[in-house]
């Protein structure tokens, strides 16, 4: 498999100490984006918990970024509730994701494949919203940040058709988002629930020929995560962000 060889921590934009007292919970984060995203809310002062499936890979990130591990796949999307049980998340950033076969239409497409995707895609992010922000509402501050795709969006690429499974799940996932942030009253209780197209990248999942970089895909998501917000003066949220800016969903 080709490797992201780009460096993370010093692509990233400068950042301040503004998480301190923060713990971010961040899947995905042994590489590409989610490390990327872990490296940036390490470097804002947070207590980062870096979850991946491969053990010795988030063992390597975490060391770089001074995170903690928390390894786990997953795909096993009815463990996700016991490894996260006790802890206090202020910050979730649901990065991990698997992309389904290039020719996978529709109609073409395995319910195993179908329902793989899915469970990393958009089941894992539900248990872990559902296991961790209750804990944020009841604490009136929370950050979740999905990031999604331009293949998600309901608007644009993301109804040609093709990478069925993918598609639709990053769809589900801003259907999520959106739900979510609504029942959350819009910021009204504490609690930002976001979405972000990071673009197409080269990480793993990209390829080295992606026109964006890794820091320029995670930007947002950080961004997100840093924005002041009260309860009685919320922040915009709900929404869709690409390059810190709202696009359709």
């Amino acid at each position: 498999m080709w490797r992201v060889e780009e460096s993370i921590a010093g692509n990233l934009r400068r950042v301040t100490k503004d998480l301190a007292g923060r713990c971010a919970l961040v899947t995905g984060a042994s590489r590409g984006l989610g490390r990327a995203i872990a490296t940036g809310l390490a470097a804002s002062g947070a207590r980062v918990i870096g979850m991946a499936r491969d053990a010795d890979a988030l063992a390597e990130a975490a060391a770089a970024f001074g995170g903690e591990v928390l390894a786990h796949d997953l795909a096993d999307v009815d463990g996700i509730a016991a490894r996260v049980d006790e802890l206090e998340v202020d910050v979730l950033v649901n990065a991990a994701a698997v992309m389904s076969a290039k020719r996978s239409k529709t109609l073409d497409t395995t319910l195993d494949e179908w329902r793989g995707v899915r469970a990393v895609d958009l089941d894992a992010p539900f248990a872990l919203i559902s296991a961790l922000v209750p804990g944020m509402a009841k604490r009136r501050w929370g950050r979740v940040i999905n990031l999604s795709a331009c293949l998600g969006r309901m608007s644009g690429p993301g109804t040609a058709g093709g990478l069925a499974p993918y598609r639709v799940a990053k769809a589900g996932l801003n259907a999520l988002t959106r739900n979510l942030a609504h029942e959350l009253a819009l910021g009204r209780r504490g609690v930002l629930v976001d979405a972000t197209c990071p673009g197409h990248c080269r990480t793993d999942m990209g390829g080295p020929e992606a026109p964006r970089s890794i820091s320029d895909g995670a930007d947002t998501a950080l961004w997100l995560a840093r924005r002041d917000s009260t309860p009685s003066a919320p922040a915009p949220t709900g929404r869709l962000w690409e390059d810190r800016a709202e696009v359709p969903w």
